[in-house]
């Protein structure tokens, strides 16, 4: 099939040629049809498989087919600001010659420059929920006229605490539209969800696990320290063959801290996590396009939405928390059917999540620095605790409310009963202090 039998709008193929787009994908034939006919649609899909165009293409269709006015008709709903980036370039590449105005509503972006450019007309916003959030409860975003509501890896939302954020976001939509909910899982949450929103929608499925890791050599490293793990890395970086490399880790501490050291080191780095301004992350992610760094330190709220060609290996300095998150930072290599390293360091008690990790991707990994004790472990290994040690730490969490690195992926959960707003700490949004950080 090719995208002239999906009958897309003519301006819309003449950007697909100039692109030497010919060939819809698994997602994009089932999934465009669907869109065009104004369905709603629950899409499972994993990374690299097509799916920006999926809903970006047919979307833009039907944008043709709608009548003119100031207002926006399409709303894009991401998780990160770094995903968010990326569908806006998908949108205004496809777009090009139907003259799209296309609004980003992105936390760490000044509020002056995005007041300016609500005030102005435009057809499409992709935000990420909190500064979106912001903007309806100021009074300074009017969505009256939204005809397609899109949710693009809606998993990765609730897995950082915006179920009632996306629940209120929708709740502010005119009652009649279409709602697209694309993710790479799906769970009890994410059914409850949909069930909420979605009317007699059409379920498509996508597996894309293996053809996402076939063109990818896996590895695993026994380290059980920070020296460790520091070391293997600089030994993996001395290979000439890593031109390119995406490095992993759990917290923005360590991925801050990593940097420096490489950087003092020599080292073309730079850092990339949801705490840094968007200019910053921006400027970060300009200089790897360029090659001006050839290595970035990123941590997991930012691996959702990371579009960089020829990545040579990927390094999980810290084992993910999940086997969908193992996949997706992996998944920034080995692309285009290229070649790709992924190297990750686990610790003993990492084991039992390894051993997750390849029943989900129906591989075996190799591993090198095991021994038969620890590639037999499957559980925890449970550590002596210094008892002075242990009373003196709970005694300062009494008194400062001391908290040790803040994960990156897990953001507070709102209640209910809280108004969205003050109470609401996404992702997008800049943290409170937490007091003093060891």
């Amino acid at each position: 099939m090719t995208f002239e039998e999906l009958n897309l709008a003519t301006p819309i193929l003449s950007a697909l040629a100039a692109c030497a787009h010919t060939t819809p994908t698994a997602i994009q034939t089932q999934a465009i049809p669907v869109v065009m006919q104004g369905r709603d649609l629950l899409a499972t899909s994993q990374t690299g498989t097509g799916k920006t165009a999926a809903f970006v293409l047919p979307s833009l269709h039907r944008l043709t087919n709608f009548e003119k006015s100031p207002n926006p008709k399409i709303l894009i709903l991401t998780p990160t600001r770094e995903l968010a980036t990326q569908i806006s370039m998908a949108v205004n590449e496809y777009g090009k010659h139907l003259r799209v105005k296309v609004v980003n509503i992105l936390g760490g972006m000044p509020y002056p420059t995005q007041l300016r450019q609500l005030a102005k007309p435009s057809d499409i916003i992709i935000a990420t929920p909190g500064r979106l959030i912001d903007h309806i409860e100021r009074g300074k975003i009017n969505l009256s006229e939204i005809k397609i509501f899109i949710l693009d890896e809606a998993d990765r939302m609730l897995d950082m605490g915006f179920y009632e954020d996306v629940e209120y976001i929708a709740a502010q939509l005119p009652k009649e539209k279409q709602i697209l909910l694309f993710t790479a899982t799906i769970d009890a949450r994410l059914m409850k969800l949909s069930k909420k929103l979605l009317h007699n929608p059409e379920q498509i499925e996508v597996v894309g696990k293996r053809v996402t890791l076939d063109n990818i050599k896996q590895q695993v490293y026994m380290a059980n320290s920070v020296q460790h793990k520091t070391k293997l890395l600089r030994d993996i970086l001395s290979d000439k063959e890593a031109t390119k490399v995406i490095v992993f880790t759990a917290t923005k501490r360590t991925a801050e801290t990593l940097t420096e050291e490489l950087l003092e080191s020599g080292y073309g780095a730079g850092a990339l996590h949801g705490d840094m301004h968007q200019r910053k992350r921006n400027k970060t992610m300009s200089r790897l396009h360029s090659g001006k760094i050839s290595l970035l330190i990123a941590t997991d709220i930012a691996s959702r939405g990371i579009d960089v060609d020829n990545v040579t290996h990927v390094i999980n300095y810290d084992l993910p928390r999940t086997s969908e998150d193992y996949v997706h930072r992996i998944g920034r290599t080995g692309r285009i059917g290229r070649a790709g390293t992924a190297i990750s360091f686990v610790k003993t008690n990492d084991m039992a999540l390894l051993k997750k990790i390849e029943k989900f991707t129906q591989q075996k990994i190799e591993k090198k620095g095991f021994s038969e004790e620890d590639a037999s472990t499957s559980s925890p290994t449970k550590k002596k605790v210094n008892k002075d040690f242990s009373k003196k730490w709970s005694s300062q969490k009494k008194k400062h409310g001391v908290r040790f690195e803040k994960s990156d992926t897990k953001e507070p959960r709102f209640s209910k009963n809280k108004k969205h707003g003050a109470a609401r700490r996404g992702a997008d949004h800049k943290k409170q202090s937490w007091g003093k950080r060891f």
